[in-house]
């Protein structure tokens, strides 16, 4: 009975925003956590929301859209695949998790963050990277575990919280209409990966020759001049420990850069020739103040979608 009440309550209710950040207690730490996303996952792969503690008002979005609890995934789930890369923050009581889910024959990296408050999930935010619908050409479902993320920092090598979201932020600035001056710095083997496919230092060169360069020098060639914005940004957890920060935001194009001239003189032409944005999630690596490791999840979305996160 309970079940369906549930599964009725979430069809006919809307979601609720919840207008103010909640905090966990200090009691939920790192394990305790991890013991939520596991129930959750464990829910998600049974398809059903009946097995969780929900907080009294719950906000849920799947791919930039508010959805009701038992909609979207939950509908399609048929298995998890076994790589999986996750963090918590128990200082704002948020988990997350980066992996690889399957629908029927279609398998697709995701990236979810929870929020828990008083042992209940309260939020939940989750971007899946569909290959048939994100508007990627390089979606890549055959990701392989980096120890860099399992890695507990040592003291030494740990940075402050703020000065983590500081460096997010700086990657970002970066990002957006890269001109080649770098806001913030990077590891000499720093490597990035975006939808499960390596970015950076592959010799394969995926789309184009920039693939082969590591992060900083990408950027200080300004390849992604046609970033005309970055906007929207929210920096969601920080692992101290782990040295893991959690950013949220959007990368608009507007589509009217066409040829232009990296630092180096090579001439480019843009590949974003329509007006779109992508939508992310996308964790930051940071030892010592520098980035290590980025990996990011994103799809193409309408351009200057909004957030349903941002009031």
């Amino acid at each position: 009975m309970r079940r369906s009440i549930m599964l009725l309550t979430s069809i006919i209710l809307p979601a609720l925003v919840i207008a103010q950040p909640l905090r966990a207690p200090a009691t939920c730490n790192r394990q305790c956590l991890y013991s939520v996303l596991d129930e959750y996952l464990a829910a998600l792969k049974a398809r059903d929301p009946a097995r969780l503690r929900w907080a009294a008002r719950v906000k849920n979005t799947e791919n930039n859209v508010e959805l009701l609890l038992g909609d979207g995934l939950w509908g399609t789930i048929t298995a998890l695949d076994a790589y999986e890369m996750r963090f918590a923050d128990p200082e704002e009581g948020q988990v997350a998790i980066f992996g690889v889910v399957e629908e029927t024959t279609t398998k697709s990296p995701y990236a979810t963050r929870l929020k828990v408050v008083n042992g209940t999930i309260a939020e939940v935010e989750t971007i899946v990277v569909r290959p048939q619908d994100a508007g990627i050409p390089f979606v890549n479902a055959d990701i392989k575990p980096l120890p860099v993320w399992e890695e507990m920092l040592p003291e030494s090598q740990r940075t402050p919280r703020a000065q983590m979201v500081a460096a997010a932020n700086g990657y970002f600035d970066t990002l957006q209409l890269n001109d080649g001056t770098l806001h913030v710095e990077f590891t000499d083997d720093c490597n990035r990966r975006e939808d499960g496919m390596q970015s950076t230092n592959n010799p394969q060169e995926i789309l184009d020759p920039i693939s082969k360069y590591g992060c900083a020098d990408q950027f200080r060639l300004g390849q992604y001049r046609y970033d005309d914005r970055l906007r929207d940004r929210r920096f969601l957890m920080a692992d101290e420990e782990r040295g893991i920060v959690l950013a949220a935001g959007f990368i608009d194009h507007a589509g009217r850069v066409g040829d232009f001239q990296l630092t180096d003189g090579t001439k480019k032409t843009s590949m974003f020739r329509r007006p779109h944005s992508f939508v992310l999630l996308e964790a930051f690596k940071i030892k010592q103040g520098k980035i290590e490791q980025v990996e990011a999840v994103f799809i193409t979305v309408p351009y200057n979608m909004p957030s349903p996160w941002v009031n």
